[in-house]
């Protein structure tokens, strides 16, 4: 993709606005917490200290919107700490210029690196630089410095208490995360009728399974509709697709496929019977259409051999869904007694040494939050250096737009410029003008300013150029509180906003960090996962005896956690003006293609994982002892560009056909598996023969 290209989609992303739900009672309460603080303070204090601790109550509501399993109060909190100790320290460094440009490279290099334990703790971060530059606008002591610090926090206090005092449907979002994910299923089963073959992303039961981490205390807590069916949500997707397959599941066609058909739907139909209930908190209510198609017909049963099992078993769980939505979840008590067991998720102080260890396992110069902390750094004491020098004022408007839109990828950077400048033009624009025609008193900016707020809490989600434009006018309402001249303020920030995006853009272009020529060895790192999926899958079958579910979950998930990063790597270097470096755009989708069969494959074969009693199979044990040792070679040979050899895997399968036939589950799966690795050979390999052609990127 050339320059010119890679801007004018980054140029269209940012300025999209995109249709989504909107929460207008959650706004409201966001925008109540910033009305509380604002009018206590422009009550008994001054308007400075109000304009002052307004950021505490802004940032820390605006942090209880972002996607985050963690109790809403808690990330309020947590924001408010941050800020406060920013504030602190930025009021106490500000007597000297140099001073305060140290103390704020250094706090942005740590604010950057926070990117590392996941983007909620990112933007709590680079709230924290934001507010360390605007409140040291007001020279102050030491003390002074400890006040103005306890008022930003009290903003924090203010959105945490509300969020307790006034909650909004509790577990909505543990609810709504794991009713996607069982109509997710729905929507899989209904496409399977169809389409034996068709693709499944799981991306929603990766979230139903992030939703379900929970503390001790909120496991006290769960809701009884939160405690099974997720667990039931993840052994029904391989039993959809064993059903619906017509090499292990029903024939291609005949009355099997159509009972086959009519079980898919009425699956379809009781999953999201059971993701409404869950979604709403009500009782499951099935269709009598539904029920009746899943029981064993009165003239008998249609399917036989492995469909009938997957039959059996679909049946079975989708009634586990059903009872576990409808009845109580037991818990442990003090005098013994049984549980549903729930995902740990460790509370903050446990935290810090997660947090740390990201951190070390980040600070690297090739890592592309390392790149990015350093990069922030140098542009927000760029941009605060040479807003100071300019003559508008309001110097850390510049390096405060800087790092809102700064983003470890080169896509969301870009975007974000575009729509902050953007947006800030309209929101200056609107807001000067009803400046300039009204002329409204101390207490009438407090309410344009808490109305913008609010604004911007609704409609955050439909796009960055509406949320900046929502700040940009509570920004110019805010600063009429402290009576400053509405054309200065226009002037400034449009010119300070621009200066700051220029400053973010340039930075990622004169030192960027690509995802393009590192596609290579994140595909390596998916083939290398779903290579360790399919062995503790054959290993169930080499030795029933000895198998480990756990082993097979675990590497269920890794091989997940490879797919979804390799997407989300993907989906970055395709908004990258990067030429072609490794592999092209056709030998990409046809090695991602390649490598969703091997994982489906294993799937397959998971779904119909023989009993504890039944025998050993030798010839699974050969397959995956020669996979095992096929495995690294080809990783490397990924990463390097080389020709992959699968002859010994050919081999161990040739003979476990001579040993046991075609007809076992297991060899069935593992011939398609064979199948998809040499599609990956092909995708990848080199040459005019191959698909890996030296091309540009789209």
């Amino acid at each position: 993709m050339t320059w010119s290209s890679a801007l004018r989609n980054a140029a269209r992303d940012g300025l999209t606005i995109e249709r989504t739900k909107l929460t207008p009672v959650v706004a409201a309460r966001g925008a109540l917490g910033v009305a509380i603080v604002v009018g206590v303070i422009l009550w008994l204090g001054t308007p400075a200290l109000a304009v002052s601790s307004a950021f505490g109550a802004f940032s820390a509501g605006l942090v209880t919107f972002q996607r985050s399993w963690r109790p809403r109060p808690v990330l309020a909190l947590a924001v408010a700490v941050g800020l406060a100790v920013s504030t602190f320290l930025g009021y106490v460094a500000a007597f000297d210029p140099v001073v305060f440009g140290t103390l704020l490279t250094v706090w942005t290099l740590l604010a950057g690196m926070a990117w590392a334990v996941g983007p909620v703790s990112g933007l709590v971060a680079t709230q924290t630089i934001a507010v360390m530059l605007v409140t040291v606008t007001l020279p102050t002591s030491v003390m002074g410095a400890l006040h103005h610090a306890g008022l930003i926090a009290v903003g924090g206090l203010v959105q945490a208490a509300l969020v307790v005092l006034l909650p909004v449907r509790p577990w909505g979002l543990q609810r709504d995360a794991l009713a996607d994910a069982l109509a997710a299923e729905a929507d899989y089963a209904r496409r399977l009728r169809h389409d034996p073959q068709a693709p499944f992303d799981p991306q929603p039961l990766m979230d139903a399974r992030e939703a379900a981490e929970l503390t001790p205390r909120q496991a006290r807590n769960r809701p009884r509709q939160l405690g099974g069916p997720r667990g039931v949500a993840e052994r029904l997707r391989p039993v959809l697709a064993a059903l619906a397959d017509p090499v292990l599941g029903a024939p291609a066609e005949g009355p099997e496929r159509d009972r086959a058909r009519d079980l898919l739907g009425a699956a379809a139909t009781v999953l999201d019977a059971v993701a409404r209930a869950i979604r709403w908190g009500k009782p499951v209510k099935l269709p009598d259409e539904a029920t009746a198609v899943l029981t064993v017909p009165a003239t008998g049963p249609v399917l036989h051999g492995p469909a009938r099992r997957s039959a059996l078993r679909l049946m079975a769980l989708l009634g586990d869904a059903v009872d576990s939505t409808d009845e109580p979840v037991r818990r442990t008590t003090a005098r013994g007694g049984s549980e549903h067991r729930h995902l740990l998720r460790p509370s903050v102080p446990r935290l810090v040494p997660v947090a740390l260890r990201a951190l070390r396992r980040e600070a690297r110069w090739s890592s592309p939050v390392g790149r990015h902390a350093v990069r922030v750094a140098a542009v927000v004491l760029t941009g605060y250096a040479a807003g100071t020098a300019l003559p508008w004022g309001h110097a850390y408007w510049a390096p405060m737009t800087s790092v809102m839109v700064m983003r470890p990828d080169f896509g969301q950077t870009y975007s974000r410029g575009v729509a902050r400048f953007a947006g800030t033009v309209v929101g200056v624009a609107v807001g000067g003008a009803l400046m300039a025609f009204t002329h409204p008193g101390l207490w009438v900016c407090a309410g344009l300013a808490v109305v913008c707020v609010g604004l911007m809490y609704l409609l955050m989600q439909t796009g960055y150029s509406v949320a900046s434009a929502c700040i940009a006018a509570y920004v110019v309402f805010l600063l009429g509180i402290a009576g400053e001249g509405w054309s200065q303020t226009v002037q400034a920030r449009v010119a300070l906003t621009l200066l700051g995006g220029l400053l973010a853009m340039a930075a990622y272009a004169l030192f960027p960090t690509w995802e393009t020529p590192r596609l290579r060895d994140r595909l390596a790192e998916w083939l290398t996962a779903n290579g360790d999926y399919a062995l503790a899958v054959l290993g169930a079958f080499a030795q029933p005896g000895e198998r480990k579910p756990r082993r097979v979950r675990e590497a269920l998930l890794d091989a997940r956690a490879a797919r979804a990063a390799w997407e989300e790597m993907a989906g970055r270097a395709l908004t990258e003006p990067v030429r072609h470096r490794g592999i092209s755009r056709s030998s990409e989708r046809a090695a991602e293609a390649a490598l969703a069969t091997v994982g489906r494959a294993t799937m397959l074969m998971e779904a119909h994982l023989p009993d504890r009693e039944a025998e050993p199979s030798k010839g699974a044990a050969a397959f995956a002892a020669a996979l095992e040792s096929a495995l690294p070679a080809a990783a490397e040979a990924v990463r390097g560009r080389r020709p992959l050899d699968w002859t010994g895997p050919h081999e161990a399968l040739a003979a476990w056909r001579e040993e046991e036939g075609e007809e076992g589950v297991a060899v069935r799966g593992s011939e398609l598996l064979l199948d998809a690795l040499d599609e990956l050979a092909t995708a990848l390999s080199p040459g005019p023969g191959g698909r890996n052609r030296a091309t540009r990127r789209p």
